[in-house]
């Protein structure tokens, strides 16, 4: 049975989201602190006790505190997942991770910087070329995916995992930013799957319009 589990981080943040998917997907009880952004709290001494990077997510799992979302949703599979989500396997569990770490190190860097070029930046302040860049770089980065996806249900075969729910973030904001995009019918089907789970809908699908024009938040 878990402790008692607190998530400081504000809705609208993608890392923060990933976070309440994979606990929603747990069926997990939580008591979720609306934290960043208008909410303020980051510089507060209690906080930044828990983690001091002053940066959202922060999860506390009774006398545990982790911060860094992949770190955060690993610990949570592992210690309340079970053969979907965390699988037991090594080697299943290795494809899993190294889709993990892809997200963290080119697919998750790629989109971010288009979404604060495109949709954060006020229009008046747009930079064609550097917005031209990190859309080709996103398109290269979802393509990659794509084509692993057309053999694939989920990230890791025919199960969610939480390599699923790193990635998957990403989504709701690639299919309503003003952008063209490329056919890719693995994401987009993908998409559709995720849309069908009820903490996909909850955690990620949520307006973003307080972030539209605005860089410092």
């Amino acid at each position: 049975m878990a402790r008692k589990l607190v998530l400081w981080g504000r809705r609208s943040s993608c890392n923060v989201q990933k976070v309440i998917w994979a606990l929603e997907e747990l069926q997990l009880l939580y008591v979720h602190v609306e934290l960043g952004g208008e909410h303020g709290g980051l510089d507060d001494p209690a906080y930044r006790a828990l983690n001091p990077n002053g940066l959202v997510p922060t999860l506390q799992d009774g006398e545990l505190a982790i911060w860094e979302s992949h770190a955060i949703v690993r610990y949570l599979a592992a210690a309340y997942g079970n053969d979907g989500i965390w699988p037991p396997d090594p080697a299943r569990r290795a494809i899993v991770d190294q889709w993990t770490d892809w997200t963290a190190t080119t697919l998750q860097p790629a989109w971010i910087k288009l979404f604060w070029l495109v949709v954060r930046t006020p229009q008046t302040d747009h930079d064609v070329s550097s917005i031209v860049a990190a859309y080709a770089e996103t398109v290269a980065a979802m393509l990659q995916l794509d084509n692993h996806l057309a053999a694939n249900a989920f990230i890791a075969g025919n199960r969610l995992s939480y390599a699923d729910i790193v990635a998957g973030v990403a989504l709701f904001r690639w299919f309503t930013m003003d952008i063209d995009r490329p056919s890719m019918p693995g994401i987009e089907h993908w998409y559709a799957r995720l849309q069908q789970r009820p903490g996909f809908r909850q955690a990620v699908m949520v307006s973003y319009e307080e972030l539209i024009g605005r860089l410092a938040y």
